[in-house]
C-alpha cells in the first residue's frame, strides 16, 4: 500500500504530500527518536506525537515511508519546511497513538 492510499483509506489529513507515492513496509510507534533510528525498519510508518524538526531528520535517516502525527498535533514551521525539502510525507490523525495504529492495521490488512 502506498502512503497516499493509506491517507485516503484511513481518513488522515495530508500535512506534506511529498513522498506520498512511497510503499509502506510496516509500522513503528515511538516517541524516543534515538530508539526509532536504530529499530524502525526501512519504509516503515513512524506513528508519533513528536512534532519538531528532529522527527523529519529521523524519517530521513531511517528511510521511513512517512510520519503520522497523532492526537491532532501539528508540525512547527521549521519541521514542515524540512519535510518538504526532504520529500517526507507527513499525515495527521486526531486519534491517540494506539487507536491510530489499530486503524492503520485495519486499513492495511483489509
Amino acid at each position: 500500500m502506498k502512503v497516499s492510499e493509506l491517507c485516503s483509506a484511513a481518513g488522515f489529513t495530508q500535512v506534506s504530500a511529498d513522498g506520498d507515492d512511497r510503499e509502506i513496509g510496516g509500522v513503528y510507534a515511538c516517541d524516543l527518536l534515538s530508539w526509532v533510528i536504530g529499530r524502525a525498519a526501512e519504509n516503515s510508518i513512524l506513528v508519533t506525537v513528536m512534532t519538531n524538526v528532529n522527527v523529519i531528520a529521523v524519517a530521513v535517516m531511517a528511510d521511513l515511508s512517512c510520519v503520522v502525527l497523532c492526537e491532532g498535533v501539528a508540525l512547527d514551521d521549521a519541521a514542515l519546511q524540512k519535510a518538504k525539502e526532504n520529500g517526507v510525507a507527513v499525515l495527521s490523525s486526531e486519534k491517540p497513538v494506539y487507536e491510530t495504529c489499530l486503524l492503520i492495521n485495519k486499513v492495511m490488512c483489509s
